[in-house]
């Protein structure tokens, strides 16, 4: 259990440094609550305190060279594999392949975080700087639609209002929030319940 004001730590323990700095910059935007350490070796990892872990992101080469450790800790650990094949993924284990677009891989992560932990129960209580509601209604409406994968005409017509009401709003949600990608606006929606991952 995390104590309160104690941000949870997660581990990723990958060889491909390239693979751990591009996963710890998605991590961070989808969970920005969390401290994020990296290894790259299984050796550096069990120096620290690793069951004071929230989750382990593990490469499936270092899970698979020391299963006995992870196996007792199957629920904390999320395996990154090459291979979508769900014949190629261990049982027992969640696992992600991060031979994907950043876009699948997000939807993934959203989705472990939206399921595994439903509502934030199992996370420590976010900063009221990140709960704050700063959109209007309105904007939180355009915005679900755009992560839905709607252009502004249809928008338009969703919601019975004009193109360039739509693109106003699409504008200040973009200046409210500082970030411009669909990729931060899904992120942000999702964590904010403002969209369901499953229909995305």
């Amino acid at each position: 259990m995390q104590m309160m004001g104690i941000r949870p730590k997660v581990a990723i323990i990958d060889t491909n440094m390239l693979s751990v700095l591009g996963l710890k910059a998605i991590l961070k935007n989808v969970m920005p609550i969390i401290e994020i350490e990296t290894f790259t070796s299984f050796d550096d990892f069990f120096a620290t305190e690793p069951d004071s872990f929230f989750h382990y992101f593990v490469a499936q080469t270092v899970l698979l060279e020391n299963i006995r450790y992870f196996n007792e800790r199957s629920s904390k650990a999320i395996v990154l594999t090459s291979s979508k094949d769900p014949d190629a993924q261990l049982t027992g284990f969640h696992s992600f392949c991060v031979n994907v677009s950043e876009e699948e891989l997000l939807k993934e992560i959203l989705k472990v975080v939206q399921i595994g932990h439903a509502g934030g129960k199992h996370l420590p209580v976010m900063p009221q700087v990140l709960k704050k509601k700063i959109l209007s209604n309105r904007e939180i409406e355009v915005l679900a639609l755009v992560v839905k994968g709607h252009i502004n005409k249809e928008i338009a017509e969703i919601l019975n209002i004009g193109l360039t009401t739509v693109i106003t709003h699409r504008k200040n949600i973009v200046e409210k929030l500082g970030v411009r990608s669909v990729s931060a606006l899904t992120i942000y929606a999702v964590m904010h319940g403002y969209v369901d991952i499953n229909e995305i």
